[in-house]
């Protein structure tokens, strides 16, 4: 089961890859901020629950997907750049093993320890 979950989060990170394609910006931008969501880890400087909360908010995938559509609607494309690298980051984490966090320690995610 893990495997095929694996499958599933590296085809949505081919899903944030298409999606960036039709919004314009130079590709280096992607590789460039594909990491810029690892910030939400400074969190954990206040302590592991609000590391958690913050990591957790960051790295959700509902706040990627209003961003992304927010900025489709509007239009404001660094609202969608905003919103895919966030997918793809989220999606690419998942694919590592890398889940959201519970607030007693960093390494206690939602896909085990």
């Amino acid at each position: 089961m893990k495997t095929l979950l694996r499958i599933e989060e590296a085809f949505l990170f081919l899903l944030s890859i298409f999606l960036f394609s039709r919004i314009g910006y130079a590709w280096w931008w992607f590789p460039l901020l594909l990491f810029a969501p690892d910030i939400g880890m400074l969190g954990y400087l206040a302590g592991p629950r609000a590391g958690a909360w913050l990591y957790n908010f960051i790295h959700h995938r509902a706040l990627a997907i209003c961003l992304y559509v927010l900025g489709a609607l509007l239009p404001v494309p660094v609202l969608q750049l905003a919103g895919v690298i966030l997918f793809a980051h989220s999606s690419l984490d998942r694919v590592f093993h890398f889940g959201l966090k519970y607030g007693d320690r960093f390494e206690h995610t939602h896909l085990g320890q």
